[in-house]
């Protein structure tokens, strides 16, 4: 009798499972609660306020005999509230349009919508191919090439749920070249969390957490810029190893069945006739729209809002070229046919990002302020750091925000909860404040490329067609590789006392 082959869970099943963990734990863990307090901090010349926690401030909630309480989460809960099996829903209308759930939910619609409407006046099928034919022999350039600017995206402006976008045009492309869909997400999405976690000036990372630790905002330059080049070299060295070897044996790929995918709906060496006028019009809209968006961010701080307006802008644009220009025999129908299709593909991604905010829900939300089962992990982890060796403490801060960064994978939203907590301790601990924003960084991008709670991630997989089990077996030992070379860089920031 021939034995079934073991397969990874499907995300659906594995967040679920993680949703029972943490309903568990409400019965276990007693909740608690700090007070917040509005800090505020100088950056590029400008004052930023934020509202963090006040670490001397905790306390547990207490029931009637003055005990804490632990009040476990019910099966079911009418009137909006949170049970057990409200989860899924909760998730998903949680938040506002500035975040996770609801904003990001429907930036991830509104990119696939719009990249439908692309995909399907063939332009960028007409533009691969003539890359392909204008880069023979020199293929190989690709690679290296997009994975440092993408690093260089995510470490200037924190480039992440933008890599969705890239990915929908770039995963075809690699395939088409001989790579895979793999090779596609690792110089997207993978190499701007390299950029991410390991900047010297991303706004919505190192420069809060500095901020919020009274450390000089955008200071220990130097250091992170050396960090991020030999990241983005080992990024780029394990990719180029695995993308050769796909190309020559493409059964190596740990994506055959996205590539088979890509191959038979994205088949550019059917595509007849030339780059023409049209394509060159849809193309150049693209452009200019992404580079509206690269000047949104920087100089203006664009974020989700504008950013899923801009991407909606693209689409219909492109939509009416391609009418007008017959490409691909468009017709009005077909660009309102495009988005319905687009955002179809990437509806896996939306749900995935509503169930993992049910993780936090269940565990009674990510609020300082409000009582939780997250807070009392917080509080006891955080006293561990004041406990431990110096070298010791300047790694478990690295590796307690990496675990944080499952239930709280916004940068500046972890920043917010956990370096007030933090910094303090880190003093105790005789580690300075600036090897504490070191591990934070470090802990809170380097997981996303791995954690199924990431938006961004669960985005750019939906838009390989790469499902995340997939994705876990092929990412893990990355995963260790990078892990181990940010704890050696954490041990030379104590042994330089970097600060």
């Amino acid at each position: 009798m021939q034995q079934r082959e073991w397969k990874m869970p499907h995300t659906f099943i594995i967040i679920f499972f993680v949703v029972v963990l943490a309903a568990i734990m409400t019965y276990v863990v007693p909740m608690g609660t700090f007070e917040t307090e509005d800090v505020t901090y100088d950056y590029q010349g400008e004052e930023e306020t934020r509202t963090v926690l006040n670490p001397e401030t905790f306390s547990y909630e207490t029931d009637a005999d003055g005990e804490p309480a632990r009040e476990g989460v019910s099966l079911f809960e009418p009137f909006g509230e949170a049970g057990f099996l409200n989860y899924m829903f909760e998730g998903l209308v949680s938040g506002d349009k500035w975040g996770s759930a609801v904003g990001v939910v429907a930036f991830i619609l509104i990119i696939g919508g719009s990249f439908g409407i692309i995909m399907r006046t063939k332009a960028i099928d007409q533009g691969i191919l003539s890359v392909i034919d204008k880069t023979k022999g020199k293929e190989g350039l690709l690679v290296p090439v997009m994975f440092f600017f993408f690093s260089l995206g995510g470490a200037v402006f924190g480039m992440g749920e933008e890599a969705i976008a890239f990915a929908i045009i770039l995963v075809p492309l690699v395939i088409a070249l001989g790579y895979d869909a793999i090779t596609g997400i690792m110089i997207t999405y993978v190499a701007t969390q390299i950029g991410f976690a390991t900047s010297w000036m991303n706004p919505f990372g190192v420069a809060i957490a500095q901020g919020v630790s009274d450390v000089p905002v955008l200071s220990g330059a130097p250091f992170r810029m050396v960090m991020w080049a030999v990241f983005t070299a080992v990024g780029i060295i394990y990719t180029m190893r695995y993308a050769n070897k796909v190309r020559r044996d493409p059964s190596a790929s740990y994506s055959k069945e996205a590539n088979d995918y890509f191959k038979k709906h994205n088949n550019v060496q059917e595509i007849n006739g030339k780059f023409t006028l049209g394509d060159a019009l849809v193309v150049t809209a693209l452009a200019l729209g992404i580079g509206w968006i690269i000047w949104g961010v920087v100089s203006d701080a664009y974020f989700i809002p504008e950013i899923a307006t801009q991407f909606f802008t693209i689409g219909p644009v492109a939509g009416i070229i391609g009418v007008v220009f017959r490409l691909n025999d468009m017709t009005l129908n077909d660009v309102a046919d495009g988005f319905s299709e687009g955002a179809q593909q990437l509806l896996p991604a939306a749900l995935v990002v509503g169930m993992a905010k049910g993780i936090i829900i269940i565990l009674g939300g990510d609020a300082a302020d409000e009582p939780s089962v997250l807070n009392t992990i917080l509080h006891q982890a955080g006293g561990l750091v004041d406990h431990l060796p110096e070298m010791l403490s300047a790694g478990f801060i690295f590796v307690f925000q990496s675990v944080i960064n499952f239930f709280v994978v916004s940068g500046s939203g972890q920043a917010a909860l956990t370096m007030p907590l933090i910094a303090p301790l880190s003093d105790i601990a005789g580690v300075s404040r600036q090897i504490a924003v070191l591990g934070f960084q470090l802990g809170d991008g380097l997981t996303n490329i791995i954690v199924p709670t990431s938006a961004a991630l669960m985005g750019t997989l939906g838009a390989a067609r790469v499902d995340w089990g997939t994705w876990f077996r092929f990412i893990f030992k990355f995963q260790l590789l990078i892990a181990a070379v940010a704890l050696v860089f954490i041990m030379i920031s104590v042994l330089i006392n970097f600060s």
